[in-house]
């Protein structure tokens, strides 16, 4: 540690990582959340009042990914956000919309698998439509009211000409710490709990009850193990190393240096790739719910493979004749 001056932290790694992820995201993000919708509003009736909530998760992915090209522009600029301040706020907010939004829907999946295997008779018939939308709707709310001071913050800053924190600047970097582990507990943690504490009893049940339903468990660890790698990859990094760089944002701007100043930096800045991969590793969901779509992707596999064994025949089978003129 030092009390003299900080050494500049280098922002070039952010420029090279974050714009092949970004478009990555976008298209993956983009097929596979418009196909999953589409097969959900097809199979509306069939999949049950827990569809309210995957289309929700749905929207919130597609809302954020929208926003992505623009952000590989301004990397790709190296950091020169030429959109104007309002719009760069937006293009925030709508990334913590999605984030706690997608966090919100998935905890409200996990809940009504909750309650649908261990107390079914106590719920059968009592969650209806309405009760889906009604919850839908506060948690965008709920969502809505946290993220809204983020959009007080400074995103832009004066003697930076065209740049766009994710947080914010310098001067106002104290406050948003402590905003930052508000919004990290009660957006993040306290769901991230309800939803292991649900599927941890549901586990329990599971194991105790010898007569469940065999595919009642294989789906239930399914969507358990989805929930596992969301969280794992893309929302416990973000969380921890967003807060970490906030720290040393705050310990550098009181001269108290660090070694790790820099790993934290680029650790955030994985980190903020990885989450983005939320709204590509979301449709997951879809393919859990819904039956027919992993059966439609190994028609098409299997439609792939038999087009390219057809061109493999047909060109093996010229190969002969071509030998058979030139030996005449």
């Amino acid at each position: 540690m030092n009390q003299t001056s900080c050494p500049r932290v280098s922002f070039n790694f952010e420029h090279r990582f974050l714009p092949p992820v970004y478009i990555f995201v976008f298209i993956v993000g983009l097929v596979a959340n418009g196909w999953g919708l589409k097969s959900l509003l097809h199979n509306w009736k069939k999949l049950g009042n827990v569809n309210v909530f995957v289309l929700n998760l749905g929207l919130a992915d597609i809302l954020y990914l929208l926003t992505l090209p623009f952000l590989v522009v301004y990397y790709y600029m190296r950091s020169k956000w030429i959109f104007g301040d309002t719009f760069c706020k937006m293009t925030r907010f709508f990334f913590n919309l999605n984030l706690y939004g997608s966090i919100g829907f998935l905890t409200c999946i996990s809940v009504h698998r909750y309650l649908a295997i261990v107390h079914p008779m106590r719920v059968m018939g009592r969650i209806t439509l309405t009760h889906s939308v009604t919850i839908s709707v506060t948690v965008w709310l709920l969502v809505g009211v946290q993220s809204l001071p983020d959009m007080f913050y400074a995103k832009t800053f004066a003697y930076k000409p065209g740049k766009c924190y994710d947080t914010t600047s310098k001067a106002f970097v104290e406050d948003y710490l402590k905003y930052s582990f508000g919004r990290t507990l009660t957006g993040f943690c306290i769901p991230f709990l309800i939803t292991l504490g649900c599927y941890g009893h549901v586990t329990v049940v599971l194991c105790r009850t010898n007569n469940t339903d065999k595919i009642l468990i294989q789906s239930c660890f399914k969507l358990l193990f989805i929930l596992i790698l969301l969280f794992s990859v893309c929302y416990i990094p973000h969380h921890v190393f967003k807060n970490l760089n906030l720290l040393s944002r705050v310990l550098s701007k009181q001269r108290i240096c660090h070694e790790w100043s820099d790993g934290v930096y680029i650790a955030h800045q994985i980190s903020r790739g990885l989450v983005c991969l939320n709204s590509a590793l979301n449709p997951l969901v879809y393919l859990h719910g819904n039956e027919d779509i992993p059966a439609r992707l190994r028609r098409l596999l299997q439609q792939a493979r038999q087009m390219f064994s057809c061109l493999f025949l047909s060109n093996s089978g010229r190969v002969p004749v071509a030998q058979t003129a030139d030996e005449v």
